[in-house]
């Protein structure tokens, strides 16, 4: 949706430009997913790393940023839990795709 809104506004009137545009997507998602050789590995590493950190770590880690001195104690053993949690999976999951992307490199 980004690509279609630079746009001119004279070709928002044709829906040829968006569905070539989402195509050309499509088709270099492929062409990138067919190129790198275990893309699934990677991505799984990259979500590891990621999605932790954005859904576990850093909004508890900004919350208790921006609340320095007016969190409670529970609140800030609850988000110190969390962020525990979040940094353990990660690591568990980052361990897991290393180990299983070194494997496949081995291997093939």
């Amino acid at each position: 949706m980004s690509l279609d809104e630079l746009l001119p506004s004279r070709h928002l009137k044709s829906h040829i430009y968006p569905i070539m545009i989402r195509t050309l997507l499509v088709m270099s998602t492929l062409l990138v997913g067919l190129s790198v050789p275990f893309f699934g590995l990677v991505l799984s590493l990259i979500g590891s790393l990621l999605a932790m950190l954005v859904t576990l770590i850093l909004p508890p880690a900004c919350y208790l940023s921006i609340l320095r001195g007016k969190v409670g104690r529970f609140q800030a053993a609850i988000c110190i839990i969390i962020i525990a949690v979040g940094v353990v999976s990660s690591s568990f999951g980052t361990y897991s795709a290393l180990t299983k992307i070194i494997e496949n490199l081995r291997n093939g």
